[in-house]
């Protein structure tokens, strides 16, 4: 059985890395995320080095583009990393854009040193089709091929199925989750089980949790917002600039067609984030990704990222006068702003002119890590209090949650991703989850094979 090592994402919820040993000359990287919230240690730079021997390391492969899955890359090429860094056709468009905002945050606002980087990156990255075998190597001493498949997370998302042939003829299927999608997810198709593998490395967010109907979500954001406008304020969102914007804009088009009332049709629509705008743009680009839902809108001649009433901000300075006179004026908006989990970003300065005054609302439509500013909002609530760049700040606002609409496969949902298989897997690792979510989820697999009458071993890193 191939030795797997975890450089991250086994005993939290960010910092993915994970390295197949192949044999003694040659491995293969998994992501290379970056470590958030608690998984981030105090001295934070000595946690992004890349510690580890990448001299075998014969490719690097991108499951998607979220930050704690690729942050770290810059460091991985600063380590002299120059394999091919393999993802989907979607994700080869979008991982510049991400890691030049990567750069630009935590490594170098040297422009020169960033160019250098994004031309590197840019000769490194192979863009390979779903469901198209590509060979990573083959020599005397075996041959190693991978295949992407659809993982529904966000647009480009993929699992990892790896097929390995030792010398002596031995073969191993090992599948790499990455972050699987769930189904009824905007604009993209539900992921489909492997047939099947004898390694899973498994997500776990949600492994203790099950989402509530995905399909009443558009409901109860309407209901959400509508509660919020009552008051007469500003609905803050903190949202991840991919994925999670994108698919709020399309519920929201959604919402406004359907809508019979002035108070949706002349409600703005505000994205304040570059990087978000520069993101939607990119998937309007990449329609022909999107799921069958989403095309048929397009065929009726809408537009579900780009609608009247959606503005974008782009300079700072337009970006804290609109924080300005929201908080001002109260004047009725959605305002979605990065970062998802509070952790940084333009929404720290709506949270911080906001959450004071019991107009405005929160809307947390995404999974808070602990021991970041927006798992202690969520937490606490109205009442409570949160720091913010060393601020104590009373919460006023209203804070609600909407879980359905996770991009994370709930419970069932990763249980059916290895119910569905034909041959199911003797070995499953489970990572990318806190601890709690790994022991229930370790404990339903057990259960599920049990009553097969299978053997398995399930491995939750504490």
């Amino acid at each position: 059985m191939l030795d797997i090592i975890h450089h991250g994402g086994a005993t939290g919820v960010t910092g993915s890395c994970h390295q197949l040993i192949l044999n003694s000359e040659h491995s293969l990287l998994i992501d290379c995320g970056l470590f958030q919230g608690e998984d981030a240690e105090e001295d934070s730079f000595e946690q992004l080095q890349i510690e580890f021997d990448i001299s075998t390391v014969q490719a690097l492969v991108i499951t998607h583009v979220h930050i704690d899955h690729v942050g770290r890359l810059p460091y991985l090429l600063a380590a002299g990393f120059k394999g091919p860094i393999i993802c989907s056709e979607p994700s080869a468009k979008l991982l510049p854009l991400v890691i030049e905002d990567a750069l630009k945050i935590g490594f170098t606002r040297n422009t020169q040193l960033i160019q250098r980087f994004q031309e590197q990156l840019e000769k490194q990255i192979v863009s390979v089709p779903y469901k198209t075998w590509h060979r990573i190597v083959e020599d005397e001493n075996g041959s190693t091929r991978i295949k992407l498949k659809r993982a529904g997370h966000i647009l480009g998302s993929c699992y990892v199925e790896v097929a390995h042939q030792a010398a002596n003829g031995d073969k191993e299927r090992i599948v790499f989750s990455g972050d699987l999608g769930a189904p009824h997810a905007p604009l993209l198709p539900a992921p489909t089980s492997p047939h099947g593998c004898d390694q899973l490395v498994l997500e776990s967010t949600y492994g203790n949790r099950t989402h509530p109907d995905r399909r009443q979500r558009r409901a109860v954001l309407r209901k959400a917002i509508e509660q919020a406008l009552a008051n007469g304020g500003t609905v803050m969102v903190p949202a991840f600039s991919i994925g999670r914007t994108q698919e709020l804009l399309y519920e929201l088009e959604g919402i406004i067609h359907e809508a019979k009332n002035s108070q949706w049709s002349t409600l703005e629509i505000i994205v304040d984030s570059p990087l978000a705008a520069r993101f939607t743009k990119v998937y309007r680009e990449l329609k022909p990704y999107w799921d069958d839902e989403a095309q048929k809108r397009l065929k009726g001649g809408r537009h579900p990222l780009n609608f009247a009433s959606l503005y974008t901000v782009e300079s700072h300075t337009e970006h804290e006068q609109t924080v300005e006179y929201l908080a001002k004026t109260g004047r009725p908006a959605v305002v979605i702003a990065a970062s998802g989990m509070c952790a940084g970003g333009r929404i720290m300065n709506y949270l911080k002119a906001m959450l004071g005054d019991a107009r405005h609302q929160v809307l947390f439509v995404g999974y808070q890590g602990a021991g970041t500013p927006g798992r202690a909002i969520q937490q606490y609530g109205q009442g409570g209090w949160v720091e913010i760049d060393g601020q104590r700040i009373d919460i006023n606002a209203g804070v609600t949650s909407i879980s359905g609409y996770s991009a994370h496969a709930d419970q069932n949902d990763l249980l059916n991703f290895v119910k569905r298989m034909r041959r199911w897997p003797h070995t499953i690792r489970l990572v990318h989850g806190d601890q709690n979510a790994r022991a229930v989820l370790k404990s339903k697999l057990e259960a599920m094979y049990e009553r097969k009458g299978r053997e398995v071993r399930v491995t939750s890193f504490s």
